[in-house]
């Protein structure tokens, strides 16, 4: 059957069923590599998902990833290859060493099959790039896949590669997770080394899994941490849910729709719903904002003076707004940071998990800056993100986008599961729970 469908490779191909069609000699290292370097060619290229194409032979060393294909997002060093961080300016950088992630996915057996695009220096939510083009959603070319591992993720969506690794400062991961349809997480701060990614805001920066499957997601997860796998049980009984009212009901109504559905399946399995008071969302917003910018305003100083020119306009703007932040702000953020997440480290002695709308709506046209809310409403794109995501960012904690139905439209939804640090197990089990009562149908590629 594998050898048969090998010219079909579709996210069906999940890393799990990999592994044990390589594991039981039903399929061949080589039959893998060829049939996602032959689905890069077809759907990768349809959504421009990649930026460089890695077609090295694949590994035959042992490991929980063995011969699986990998992609990693532009901003992460694969040693010899291309590596832009989706910028004009890095566009001849070849990096000599592997960055850690890529050493512990080859490691473990992984094969890196190319590097994905992204949001220019991974400053944007879009993935809209200047440079390389933009990175287009598989369920509707005409809009956004999300940013700024947007490559990565539609990577991963329209069956290239099972696995893929991006990095999320604000919300990088989660975003196009949620707006693609696939499983994205931002993981407890510290956890996998960020040694080798070009950074955006080191004290917010971090490495997170994509993958098509909640198991597949913890599998990767593994490999990124160097810990030990364990499969993933769905058993949510006792486990106390917290979800805030306000994120709900500002979201568009097919949006609260899913994320009601999602939250009274968690129940109906034997969760708990409990009341939760989270740190105030617009300060936790504006406090990753003013460090975001201030620490990405000190990578770039001397690029900006000497190329301004080479960069995309809106990251441009950003960086000049960033050199204009004065230090005694940018020490009021990280006070706000160490105020909000000593406010959610108390909201987590009442709950196991949080549940939010991932985003609160669905993937809007590429080149829209507002999106339409509950009511008509109209809001700033990039603000309502952030305000969604920055709690997980500023906080430290972890965060888990799962796929929760689509809307009328046909556009994926998706839930935010967010954990205490160390928390990730819980937001597998919860994630397993949704995953099982949703199907998004096939791949649209």
């Amino acid at each position: 059957m594998w050898r048969e469908e090998r010219q079909h490779m579709t996210p069906d191909l999940t890393a799990s069923r990999i592994v044990a069609a390589l594991a039981s000699g039903e399929l061949s290292t080589d039959e893998v590599l060829a049939a996602s370097l032959e689905r890069i060619e077809t759907a990768g290229r349809a959504v421009n998902a990649f930026i460089s194409v890695h077609k090295g032979p694949p590994s035959d060393a042992p490991g929980p990833l063995r011969g699986v294909p990998v992609a990693v997002k532009d901003n992460i060093a694969v040693a010899g290859a291309l590596m832009t961080a989706g910028s004009r300016i890095l566009a001849d950088h070849r990096p000599e060493a592997d960055a850690v992630a890529v050493r512990r996915l080859r490691n473990a057996g992984a094969v890196i099959v190319g590097s994905t695009n992204m949001h220019e220096f991974a400053w944007g939510g879009t993935s809209e790039n200047p440079h390389y083009g933009p990175v287009r959603n598989l369920w509707d070319h005409g809009r956004m896949a999300g940013g700024s591992s947007g490559g990565a993720a539609v990577a991963v969506a329209t069956g290239c590669v099972p696995l893929a690794v991006g990095t999320d400062t604000a919300g990088s991961v989660r975003f196009p997770a949620a707006l693609t349809g696939v499983v994205g997480l931002r993981p407890t701060a510290g956890s996998i080394p960020t040694d080798g990614t070009f950074p955006l805001a080191a004290t917010l920066d971090t490495v997170g899994p994509l993958s098509r499957t909640v198991e597949d997601n913890a599998r990767l997860f593994a490999v990124l941490t160097e810990t030990a796998f364990e499969p993933v049980t769905d058993e949510v009984s006792g486990l106390r849910v917290g979800a805030p009212d306000d994120l709900v009901a500002q979201a568009q109504p097919d949006v609260a729709r899913a994320v009601g559905a999602a939250l009274d399946a968690l129940v109906a399995a034997g969760a708990r719903h409990c009341p939760v008071r989270l740190p105030d969302a617009d300060l936790a917003a504006a406090a990753a904002a003013t460090i975001t910018l201030a620490e990405a305003a000190a990578v770039h100083e001397r690029w900006l003076a000497e190329r301004p020119g080479d960069y995309g306009a809106d990251v441009r703007e950003l960086l000049c707004r960033g050199m204009r932040v004065p230090a005694v702000e940018y020490l009021g953020a990280l006070r706000e940071r160490d105020r909000v997440r000593r406010e959610a480290l108390d909201a987590f002695e009442a709950v196991d998990a949080v549940l939010t709308p991932m985003l609160p709506f669905t993937a809007p046209p590429l080149g829209s800056d507002e999106v339409t809310l509950a009511g008509g409403v109209r809001r700033d794109r990039s603000q309502v993100m952030m305000r969604y995501s920055a709690l997980a960012s500023v906080a430290g904690l972890p965060a888990l986008s799962v796929p929760c139905g689509l809307d009328r439209q046909g556009l994926p939804i998706a839930v935010q599961l967010v954990a205490r640090p160390g928390g990730e197990p819980v937001l597998y089990r919860l994630g397993a729970r949704v995953e099982r009562t949703v199907d998004l149908g096939r791949c649209p590629l």
